[in-house]
């Protein structure tokens, strides 16, 4: 035991060093030559890059108005061309970290969460100093506490896009009142108010940062980016005879992309309860469950863990032009509204049709429109900005 506690006060008097050391090495460090820091912007994802499509869309939208960006997080699935090809955006990846599955969950976790401290710190010190950091949350813990240290060293400004709380999602995990949770969501709360800015995906998460954790924030809707088009009909055409060679003719399909907190249960059930209608009152239409981009109806299975966020995915499928269903919860009326789907399916005169001519007919502000409006100005200084192609 006393061998444990001493090796413990050493590990304190470590992470109380590190930073000084760190700063003294900022100090001495030369910079390497390139533009200047208030037109350098790092966007930091703890999480796999390709899988984090809005963070894609900022980095794309800083890029295309002249700023240099470090877009920096793990590897895994491939980012968007566009992100590739870019030669305003240099992708920094960092190794994902394997941890030994020994000792209780809890060292494993907190183990965890110092490799990465030291390892982000590391690399946020390494690449040239940016006039400001974006940073997605969540992942939070151990995220913002770093980033805002390096903040502080570096003289950057700090910005956190608030997806969602990661305490949240934890608690799906752990329940609501274990210690870890508790212990996350005092960080979020606490270290989320020493950023610079903040933005969120809901008014609702608007109120709520402010009302529960003196957080300031704007929102940025999530919108279609412009690659999101629906399927001209030859092409539908071509994808269903394709089809037809394997699979016995459909009249409506279903589309859906489904992730880690969405519950494929719930379609299976209501397939079901779908499939019983079906058999006792022969006005509904039989329907058959692909996936295809070229479906009469989306369906959305994300359950929010906090109910202040809302899916990336019906927006996507909202800039195809396609009508989506959803399971509802406390906030999804900031995106989808509740109307019948199947009314007279599948004729022209039905609400599938009409809905779908409402998407078309309306104008979408797309991600570039809403983004310039909306985030630009926390990136403007006193120097004009400058806009790319």
């Amino acid at each position: 035991m006393a061998a444990f506690a001493g090796e413990t006060t050493w590990g304190l008097l470590l992470l109380l060093l590190l930073p000084l050391l760190l700063l003294l090495w900022q100090r001495l460090r030369p910079t390497r030559p390139g533009a200047p820091a208030e037109a350098r912007v790092a966007v930091v994802v703890l999480g796999d890059l390709g899988r984090s499509p809005r963070m894609q869309y900022h980095a794309l939208a800083l890029a295309r108005r002249g700023r240099s960006v470090a877009f920096l997080g793990y590897p895994g699935t491939k980012p968007h061309g566009e992100i590739i090809h870019n030669g305003n955006i240099e992708i920094i990846h960092m190794t994902e970290l394997k941890i030994w599955q020994v000792g209780p969950k809890v060292f494993q976790y907190f183990a965890k969460v110092i490799f990465q401290s030291v390892q982000l710190l590391y690399t946020m010190l390494r690449i040239n100093k940016p006039g400001y950091v974006l940073l997605q949350n969540p992942p939070g813990l151990p995220s913002i506490a770093v980033i805002w240290l390096v903040c502080l060293l570096r003289g950057s400004k700090f910005i956190i896009d608030w997806h969602n709380y990661g305490y949240t999602i934890m608690s799906l995990t752990h329940g609501k009142r274990h210690l870890i949770v508790r212990i996350a969501k005092w960080y979020e709360e606490f270290f989320g108010r020493l950023s610079d800015n903040n933005i969120c995906v809901t008014n609702a998460m608007k109120e709520d940062l402010w009302k529960n954790c003196n957080i300031r924030a704007i929102t940025l809707y999530d919108k279609p980016a412009s690659f999101f088009k629906e399927t001209p009909l030859s092409d539908q055409h071509n994808l269903f005879m394709k089809l037809a060679k394997d699979y016995p003719p459909f009249r409506a399909s279903l589309v859906c992309s489904l992730a880690e907190d969405e519950d494929f249960s719930i379609l299976l059930k209501a397939l079901e309860e779908y499939e019983q209608f079906v058999n006792d009152e022969a006005k509904l239409p039989p329907l058959v469950c692909v996936i295809t981009g070229s479906a009469d109806l989306g369906v959305c299975l994300h359950k929010s863990s906090s109910g202040l966020d809302l899916p990336m995915k019906v927006v996507d499928m909202f800039g195809c032009c396609l009508p989506v269903c959803a399971v509802h919860f406390q906030c999804l009326h900031e995106l989808v509204k509740h109307e019948t789907l199947f009314w007279e399916f599948p004729t022209m005169e039905g609400k599938l049709s009409l809905f779908r001519r409402n998407l078309r007919s309306a104008r979408q502000l797309r991600w570039d429109e809403s983004w310039e409006q909306t985030v630009l100005p926390l990136f403007s200084t006193s120097s004009a900005d400058q806009h790319g192609s």
